[in-house]
């Protein structure tokens, strides 16, 4: 089992930035890969960003240069640094552990935070 705790979200001006903070406990945190995504009202719920456990990097071609995720073995935690934002970055914010290091689609991830809420205002 892995417990996931987002923080972080909340108001901010189109421009502006919001760093996010998924907090895991319960496996090894450096043996897994984490992942963000995001869901707006009546949308599907997207890939964001997503870090290896080696580190590796992969974003959404909407976030890329503007987002940066990364992550501190030794705090199990996991980050999302979001400059720039846009009105459309609004969302739902989830973390996600993906156990045996899979790709970027919602359903090969095992545990899930609760979400936090990002609103970017025009």
């Amino acid at each position: 089992q892995v417990q996931l705790v987002e923080s972080g979200g909340g108001l901010v001006q189109a421009g502006g930035s919001l760093r996010l903070s998924c907090a895991a406990s319960g496996r090894t945190f450096s043996t897994y890969d984490m992942g963000w995504f995001r869901q707006a009202p009546g949308k599907e719920r997207e890939f964001v960003a997503k870090i290896r456990w080696s580190t590796a990097t992969y974003y959404a071609d909407s976030v890329k240069g503007r987002f940066t995720i990364s992550r501190d073995n030794a705090k199990n935690t996991v980050y999302l640094q979001m400059n720039s934002l846009k009105p459309e970055d609004t969302a739902v914010y989830y973390c996600a552990a993906d156990l045996l290091r899979r790709g970027y689609n919602s359903d090969e991830y095992d545990y899930w935070g609760q979400g936090t809420q990002v609103t970017v205002s025009s």
